[in-house]
């Protein structure tokens, strides 16, 4: 059943904030479900779905995300993108075939606490779970602690991998404009030419992370896209080059977002030109709780038959990070066995991993949500 869904929300794929197809097949989907323990509140395109427990001393919160990716697909899957140019290319369909799995179950099984469910749009850009975190719905409903889960395309079915502390790193979008002064490729001395600027700005900016970030930690500054000119014998006047920093600690994205500002003002005054500058979405690492983190570890070694890998930090982004800032909890990848990764036009996760991750997120919610469980132990 819950790969069929998976199938009907991968051929719906939207953007940021334009997830009204999405929201309104999980209402719909919702709306078939028993309704004495439902309550819906609906934020911009998101959701958020609480499940009265029958005996709550505690909110457990699980958050998943809705958008897609403007990627056109690749795949020739029969249940491929109807919406040309987006995609589902880094899972989120999965993420809501899950999350409606594990909410359906948490329905007609009941536990002692009160569960919310969060669906979050906006993951990709420009960033929903901080001002969803900041919203009045939230606000009333908010969770004691809260969990989530990204599928992970390298490791295999019937694996999952996380680590107490740091998950993923701090991530920010990078966006430049360089302006000029444009004119006719045999009189270079009359313009101000903004592919010679923009070039030297690239190769300044990897001087960053080489002499201005400490060697015993971590960053990445990548220069994505660069567009400059429109024909081979006219001198650009403008340049815009696209890209993303990545940091293990916010110390160093400060550190770094300074050295870039300097940079580019230097570029300013090097090639008499103008430059503008937009960081545009920015997500805060996600940091899981240590406490929380090591119980569920423990739990999934314990008591499934599901292999736990403890891995290594990513520089990969998630703004699931806001809402660990402030509420206790934690991320784990799950393996979906794919030989094209995240963001890859043919990305295609095995969705055996859907029943699995179903099983599992029961099971421990079970466990922790019922108090007489917990006692027993």
């Amino acid at each position: 059943m819950f790969i069929n869904i998976r199938r009907d929300l991968h051929q719906i794929p939207e953007l940021g904030f334009q997830e009204w197809k999405t929201q309104r097949y999980i209402l719909d989907y919702l709306a078939s479900l028993p309704q004495e323990r439902l309550q819906i509140k609906t934020w911009r395109t998101g959701i958020f779905v609480r499940v009265l427990g029958m005996a709550p001393t505690k909110t457990i919160g699980y958050r998943t995300d809705m958008d897609g990716l403007p990627i056109d697909e690749q795949t020739d899957v029969p249940f491929r993108s109807t919406h040309e140019g987006r995609m589902h290319a880094c899972g989120h369909d999965m993420h809501m075939a899950i999350a409606l799995g594990v909410l359906t179950h948490v329905v007609h099984h009941p536990i002692d606490d009160d569960m919310l469910f969060i669906f979050q749009p906006a993951e990709e850009g420009p960033g929903g779970a901080l001002p969803m975190l900041e919203s009045d719905e939230m606000k009333q409903w908010m969770p004691d602690m809260v969990l989530a889960l990204h599928i992970a395309p390298e490791y295999p079915v019937g694996t999952i991998a996380t680590k107490e502390g740091l998950l993923f790193a701090n991530t920010s979008e990078l966006f430049i404009d360089l302006i000029g002064k444009g004119g006719h490729a045999a009189f270079p001395h009359e313009t101000k030419d903004m592919v010679v600027a923009a070039s030297a700005l690239i190769m300044q900016l990897q001087t960053i992370v080489s002499r201005n970030v400490n060697p015993l930690d971590s960053a990445v500054i990548t220069i994505g896209k660069l567009t400059s000119g429109n024909v081979q014998n006219v001198i650009a006047e403008r340049a815009r080059l696209e890209g993303t920093i990545r940091t293990l600690s916010p110390k160093a994205m400060e550190k770094v977002k300074g050295r870039i500002e300097a940079i580019v003002r230097g570029i300013e005054v090097a090639y008499d030109c103008e430059a503008h500058m937009d960081y545009g979405s920015m997500y805060y690492q996600v940091y899981n709780d240590e406490a929380l983190t090591n119980e569920f570890m423990q739990f999934v070694e314990q008591k499934t038959d599901v292999r736990l890998v403890r891995c290594q930090e990513a520089m990969t982004g998630e703004d699931f990070g806001y809402m660990l800032a402030r509420i206790p909890g934690f991320m784990f990848w799950l393996g979906v066995q794919s030989p094209f990764g995240l963001h890859h036009a043919k990305l295609n996760p095995n969705e055996e991993a859907i029943g699995v991750a179903i099983e599992l997120l029961t099971r421990y919610i079970a466990w922790k949500g019922n108090h007489k469980v917990k006692e027993e132990e």
